[in-house]
């Protein structure tokens, strides 16, 4: 029997009855109006289709999984939008030397098919719908990040569909080799982000220094199982401003005293989640390879610095081994909406070290005033480790010294609430960085943001007045750099968004 050939092309317009349903991302705040939406499943089909953009003229937006916290692939000057969904292939590329994956892959797709095959794995997302195409580009990070580096310390290299000043269109190869002429456009997708240089087709994935020809020896061997420990607080009269300081203080002080690469404790993950009074409850969960040495004790250890001295009692505090693939690729309760709740945003910022007293204070009063409902809160989540063995420059993630992230959000369902969830978590983001014009400016507390969590807020002169652009919080030195690759891959702007690379002047 013949091989099936490769899905598509097939464009659908707005009289399609396809249209609405294939219109959306993950987030329902933001929908567009293309004029066609060409589903893509190859990178011949998105030559043609990248081509076509080009030579009408039209604005062109690409999406993989749809997880982008802002609108960037709606945004009403979009003509053309490319989805990429269907091309979801995972495989071991032997005359690269390096696993294949395609843009329209999901994490748990990666994560099911490299163990599966190969028994390894990469250290991205916890998030197992999101699509690999934008994740990767900016530089993801997850669970085993402290021990084995972002997911991009582990790329080799990439294919990508571009447009020269002339606006031919072909696919270009570019990997980390010394000698690769192309090499600067790898670097830029090591964190430079999704949607700025072209459309990324084809990653390949091997870790640095890992030689041979067994795949099997290519990445990092998965865990056989994980230990998941959760830890739950009532939101109850004991949980007062100081119990609740002294619990977040304590995760920062953690993360500042056991995030060296190297350290013991650099296996272990843990994301705090303090969530809005109104919700009742907050919890801790904590991952670790359960076949780590004394990774019961790490565990147990962790959680009583966390706790010391707080004065409240967990409500729930309980463990459990599993198998590595099923709390990997289970979509649980942790993405942002469901077939109902799909309104969302969010904010991020790097931290050096634990949150001022000043913080602090401000995290509990947002996080217990009567404007917040039980769906908004922030992640607290553990960084560091062998990330921070990398040099700033040696990538585009400039941030290769920080021991955690803090995600802010709030989600709700109706777009009548659209005005008051916004409006409250711009405050709480505004009050946490009061001291630094509103925006995590780098210094000695934080450290910028994380584009993969993109921001437009950021580049708004009533929420950010710091004087500090947008581009600095989340590239830092390396913006210049990314700016002469954009020159030289995407003279024309044919790929840009409201938070894109900017053409140098």
């Amino acid at each position: 029997m013949a091989e099936p050939e490769a899905f598509g092309p097939v464009t659908v317009g707005p009289a399609d009855c396809r249209y609405e349903s294939l219109l959306r991302g993950n987030n329902f705040r933001f929908v567009g109006a293309p004029e066609e939406i060409r589903v893509l499943g190859s990178t011949a089909q998105v030559v043609r289709a990248v081509s076509d953009a080009v030579r009408s003229g039209r604005r062109v937006a690409v999406r993989s999984g749809g997880h982008c916290f802002e609108g960037f692939t709606a945004d009403p000057a979009v003509r053309l939008l490319l989805d990429l969904s269907p091309m979801d292939a995972v495989g071991f590329d032997a005359e690269r030397g390096a696993f294949a994956v395609q843009p329209g892959a999901t994490l748990g797709q990666v994560y099911r098919r490299l163990f599966t095959g190969w028994g390894v794995t990469i250290p991205a997302g916890g998030c197992p719908e999101v699509g690999a195409g934008g994740h990767l580009s900016g530089g993801g990070y997850g669970p085993l990040s402290r021990r084995y580096g972002s997911v991009v310390d582990h790329l080799y290299g990439v294919e990508v569909v571009v447009a020269d000043r002339d606006g031919n269109v072909r696919p270009v190869v570019a990997t980390r080799e010394p000698d690769d002429p192309n090499r600067d456009l790898w670097w830029a997708h090591t964190g430079g982000g999704g949607g700025n240089f072209g459309v990324v087709t084809r990653y390949w994935l091997r870790s640095p220094g890992a030689t041979g020809t067994d795949p099997a020896h290519l990445l990092p061997r998965a865990p056989r199982e994980l230990l998941v420990h959760l830890v739950s607080w009532a939101w109850d009269e004991r949980m007062t401003e100081q119990a609740f300081s002294t619990l977040l203080r304590n995760f920062g002080t953690w993360h500042e005293r056991n995030s060296a690469p190297g350290s013991p404790s650099a296996g272990l993950y843990a994301i705090l989640e303090p969530t809005h009074r109104s919700a009742g409850s907050f919890q801790l969960t904590v991952r670790i390879d359960g076949d780590l040495p004394g990774a019961d004790g790490l565990v147990a250890d962790f959680v009583a610095a966390v706790t010391a001295g707080s004065g409240v009692t967990p409500t729930l505090a309980a463990g459990e081994r599993m198998p590595w693939l099923h709390p990997t690729t289970w979509p649980g309760t942790g993405e942002s909406g469901d077939v109902v709740v799909r309104r969302y945003k969010g904010k991020a910022g790097y931290l050096r070290r634990s949150f001022t007293d000043r913080q602090l204070a401000a995290i509990y009063r947002q996080l217990t005033n009567s404007t917040g409902g039980p769906t908004g809160g922030m992640l607290i989540v553990g960084y560091g480790g062998q990330v921070n063995t990398v040099d700033p420059a040696a990538t585009a993630v400039a941030q290769r010294d920080a021991v955690m992230k803090a995600v802010y959000h709030t989600v709700w369902a109706d777009e009548g609430d659209d005005d008051a969830n916004l409006c409250w978590i711009r405050e709480f983001y505004r009050a946490v960085y009061a001291d630094t014009g509103g925006v995590p400016v780098p210094g000695e507390v934080s450290d910028g943001s994380y584009v993969n969590y993109p921001d437009v807020d950021l580049a708004d002169p009533a929420w950010n007045t710091s004087g500090v652009p947008w581009h600095r919080l989340y590239y830092k030195d390396n913006y210049p750099r990314l700016q002469q690759v954009k020159a030289r891959w995407d003279p024309r702007d044919v790929f840009r968004h409201a938070l894109s690379i900017e053409l140098p002047a």
